[in-house]
This record gives structure tokens, sequence and C-alpha cells, in this order.
């Protein structure tokens, strides 16, 4: 009888745990790195696992703990139900200090800018809109060129030496739509697509999306993935995860 209440509290505190772990999978996953962002970014094994973690210890400490009629119960359980959540709390401060914050067109490709990417020496001079990186999930924005021959010479010089690039400069933001034109001309056709993937994997890819008509790279930490294009108006379709080169 004893060990078939333990059990209960075990399972009770499994069934809450899962729950809390499915709105935090739901919440990194569906927010802050909407598919195929998260392997992008390199975050999906780390988080899972934090998980995984985080609902077996509590369970199985309250399991250890567990006796009706305990004088410290109630303050075991509570060690316990802090310690779960201070771990679950670190891990999702984690991942969203890390989460992609805009998807950038620069020159001839997007690159996925994260929260510590982001060159904050001339957030002042930013538009409005660019100065606080977003918390529901990632922005498209376009960057361009500074229009001194001063600070195009600075930047090239940190991209060099510092691996401080356009796309980490909200200063140099601008919406996507002013750029579609460039994006048009810049995309590219989409059989290139089946020199750096199996063809299988490509004609599946594009047949979820028949309004692309070209393709550019999408720059990212772990993975390096394809934006697909409408070529007609220049818009982003898609982030499709196809290899953008070899």
């Amino acid at each position: 009888m004893f060990i078939l209440v333990r059990v209960k509290a075990f399972l009770f505190h499994l069934l809450i745990s899962a729950l809390i772990a499915l709105l935090a999978a739901g919440l990194v996953f569906f927010v802050w790195y909407p598919a195929p962002l998260h392997m992008a970014a390199g975050v999906t094994s780390i988080f899972l696992l934090l998980l995984v973690i985080d609902v077996i210890l509590g369970p199985s400490l309250t399991l250890l703990v567990y006796k009706p009629g305990k004088k410290t119960l109630v303050m075991d359980l509570t060690v316990i139900a802090l310690l779960q959540l201070s771990a679950l709390a670190y891990g999702l401060y984690t991942v969203a200090d890390g989460r992609p914050a805009w998807l950038v067109f620069a020159k001839d490709r997007f690159e996925m800018v994260r929260v510590p990417d982001i060159d904050e020496r001339k957030l002042d001079e930013a538009p409005a809109d660019y100065r606080t990186p977003p918390w529901f999930g990632p922005k498209w924005v376009a960057a361009t060129n500074p229009d001194s021959t001063e600070e195009r010479n600075e930047l090239m010089f940190e991209a060099l030496f510092a691996s401080i690039d356009l796309a980490q400069r909200p200063n140099l933001y601008q919406p996507l739509n002013s750029q579609h034109d460039v994006i048009a001309q810049r995309a590219r056709p989409l059989p290139e697509l089946e020199q750096y993937n199996p063809p299988a994997q490509v004609r599946k890819a594009l047949k979820r999306h028949p309004q692309a008509d070209g393709w550019l790279p999408l720059k990212a930490v772990a993975e390096d993935m394809t934006v697909l294009i409408n070529r007609a108006n220049g818009e982003v379709i898609a982030i499709v995860n196809l290899r953008p080169w070899s």
C-alpha cells in the first residue's frame, strides 16, 4: 500500500512535469525557433535533453522522499519543485538568449542573426522597430551598405577582422520589401539545389511550395539552409531544410 501511494505521487508529479515541459517545448519550437530554424540554430538536442532530465529528475526525487504523514514532506516537495523549476527557467533563459532575432537579407544571401550576434554600438541610430530583438519569432529584414565611404570602409574592416558584418547592424536595417527587386535579381534557379541535395529531397520540399521559382542561401549557426523565393515579386515563400552549397 505504501509503495502504491509513492507510485501515485510519482505519476502525478510526472504528469505535471510533462505538461509544463510540453508548454516550454511549444514556446521554444513554435515561437522562438520555428521549424526548421531549431535545426539551423542547433538547439534541438540540447533543449530536449534538458527537458528529459528535468521531467525525470523531479518525479524520481518525489518517489524517493514521498511518505504520507512525514513531518518534512511539504518542505521536501517544495524544495524539489523549486529545483526543478529553477533548472527549467535556466534552460529557457539560455535558449531565449540565443534565439534568432532577425532573418536578414544582405548582398546575395540571408543570414540568421541571433540575439548575441547583434552589434549594439549604434542601436540608438537604428529605426525604432529594430532596436529591440523580437520575442515572438524572428523577423525578416534587409540590410544595406551605409552611404558614406568612411562607414563602408569601417564595415569592411570590421567584417574582415572582427566578424561584424552588415547583417549584424540594426542601424542599417530596413523593411524587407524595400529590397524585393534586388532579391528577385539575386535569386538562383531551383535546379541548382540538386547539386547540393538528393533530387528526391529537393522535389519533396518544392512540392509543398509550388509558388517558389527561385532560392537564396540562409547562413546559420549549425546548419545552413535555403530560402525559397518567388522571383516575380521578390517575396520570401519559406525556409526549407536543403543545403545551399557543398
